[in-house]
């Protein structure tokens, strides 16, 4: 079991402190990062998401809900609630608050899992993928996104917050709109958040993907996970590692609350293996390097995140081992 831990997380660990030591040695810089990072963005994840998740069928989607109900749940669930603390309580700005709780509610699966759940499952592991990484892609994704857009600086916002004596008036009101639906039709527009939603319409209309098609597109997906990976290395050099409270309580959220929810809510429900072990495994994979993508892109706690990411990957050699004995 350790073996299987290590075999699957070891290059993760090695690919992150080579683009530290790269750094380290400048050979590549922050600004270096930024164009990995919008690479991995635009197109290597997006065509990742599509080509894995259109090798799927609608027999093997159906039987998969409980599966894709306990995740959803969870994934989407816990996001809402980090949020609305981190608002809340933690008083942080919405773009940081977004970035928390993709943290503590969004696990790597577009980039560790085939390696984590390959090497446990075999090839059922690709249903969990690919379902795990459609949630992922179709929610909280493309929420966090929204809320960046949302929380940036526009004329239209600023325009709007400065309406006289706080009235809101119809045309107050109208341009509110308008602005909400310019930053929901900016955010549709990314390739991450329209190509795994097209990967979906294409499995339930049941047209059938040649694999020659899905072999070509998924050369560049697969470098998704070790660019973003090396990506981060090169960002945590630039930065300060962060150890504050904060930064704990994310990892812990993601890496032992989320999976103990899972397991504690199937085991409730009823529910046994393969769907326990494949559910709580996914939830307990580290949190998305795709967090530190977005804080890089739009500058938002870049040290926070990259340290999150770190301590929630090197902290996933021990929590995975305990929830993957528990599940066996």
């Amino acid at each position: 079991m350790l073996e299987i831990i290590l075999g699957a997380l070891l290059p993760v660990v090695v690919t992150f402190v080579l683009g530290f030591v790269a750094a380290w040695r400048r050979d590549f810089e922050a600004r270096d990062a930024s164009t990995l990072n919008r690479m991995v963005l635009v197109y290597a994840v997006p065509l990742a998401l599509f080509a894995g998740t259109v090798t799927a069928s609608r027999e093997e989607l159906s039987q998969d809900i409980p599966l894709v109900i306990a995740m959803c749940v969870v994934i989407i669930g816990m996001y809402a609630v980090v949020f609305l603390l981190s608002r809340t309580a933690f008083r942080l700005q919405m773009s940081t608050s977004a970035l928390a709780a993709l943290l503590a509610s969004a696990p790597a699966v577009p980039f560790m899992g085939p390696a984590i759940l390959g090497s446990l499952f075999g090839r059922p592991s690709a249903i969990p993928i690919a379902l795990a990484g459609l949630i992922i892609n179709l929610t909280v994704v493309p929420i966090t996104i929204l809320f960046f857009t949302l929380d940036s600086p526009d004329e239209d916002l600023q325009e709007i917050s400065r309406a006289r004596d706080g009235t809101k008036s119809a045309s107050t009101t109208a341009s509110g709109c308008s602005v909400l639906v310019a930053k929901l039709a900016e955010t549709v527009k990314e390739p991450i958040v329209w190509a795994p939603v097209f990967a979906f319409v294409i499995v339930l209309s049941g047209v059938h993907i040649s694999q020659l098609i899905v072999d070509a597109l998924s050369m560049l997906g697969h470098a998704s996970g070790g660019v973003a990976l090396f990506a981060s290395g090169i960002v945590l050099a630039s930065v300060k590692i962060k150890g504050n409270w904060y930064v704990f309580l994310f990892v812990c959220l993601k890496n032992i609350v989320e999976p103990a929810l899972v397991l504690g809510g199937l085991r409730w429900l009823g529910y046994g293996n393969p769907i326990v072990s494949e559910a709580v495994v996914t939830m307990a994979i580290p949190a998305m390097p795709i967090a530190l993508m977005l804080a890089v892109q739009y500058r938002v706690a870049e040290a926070e995140v990259a340290s999150t990411i770190f301590l929630s990957v090197i902290g996933s050699v021990i929590t995975m081992g305990v929830f993957i004995a528990l599940t066996r």
